[in-house]
């Protein structure tokens, strides 16, 4: 689907835009996520998205995993427009919405090393919210790193994993 996102027919007609969404064009609060501003910025995305399930895979069942991240996609294309982004494409939103569910899921599942994976990811947000993004990830992707949707995302999935408490691979 990111593939197909990406484009240059599609790419145009799916990236978040502020203006574009308050004009009625209501799925790229979606469809944002699986935009990418270029071939190097899918790739890494989809390199991140693959460690992330293989990391996080005892935790979740395919449909369950699908749920997470259409609950993901829509409070990060929600929560965009409480910043002042107007213009957003990527998935590290819901990678870092991924990543923080599964930190939580191995803390409530006492797999080693959870509270250390989530204490990083804490970090990183941290730093990101005081000193930006990577400048080396900016230049890769072209355009400057979108560290609010880090922030929704990680803590739409730190809330998803704290209120749903259920194994989300029953």
């Amino acid at each position: 689907m990111m593939v197909i996102a990406q484009l240059p027919q599609c790419q145009p007609l799916l990236v978040w835009d502020r203006q574009d969404i308050l004009n009625g064009e209501l799925w790229r609060i979606l469809s944002g996520n699986i935009t990418h501003t270029n071939w190097v910025h899918l790739a890494m995305n989809a390199s991140a998205f693959a460690i992330i399930s293989y990391i996080f895979r005892a935790h979740f069942h395919v449909k369950s995993y699908s749920l997470l991240i259409l609950i993901l996609s829509f409070t990060i294309g929600i929560g965009l427009f409480a910043t002042n982004i107007t213009w957003y494409a990527g998935f590290s939103g819901v990678l870092h919405g991924i990543f923080a569910w599964g930190c939580i899921r191995d803390i409530q599942s006492k797999t080693r090393g959870g509270w250390l994976l989530l204490l990083g990811l804490i970090t990183k947000i941290c730093w990101e919210q005081y000193f930006g993004g990577s400048v080396s990830s900016e230049e890769l992707i072209g355009v400057r790193v979108a560290t609010e949707a880090h922030l929704i995302g990680a803590t739409t999935g730190m809330l998803y994993a704290l209120l749903i408490k259920q194994k989300i691979n029953s």
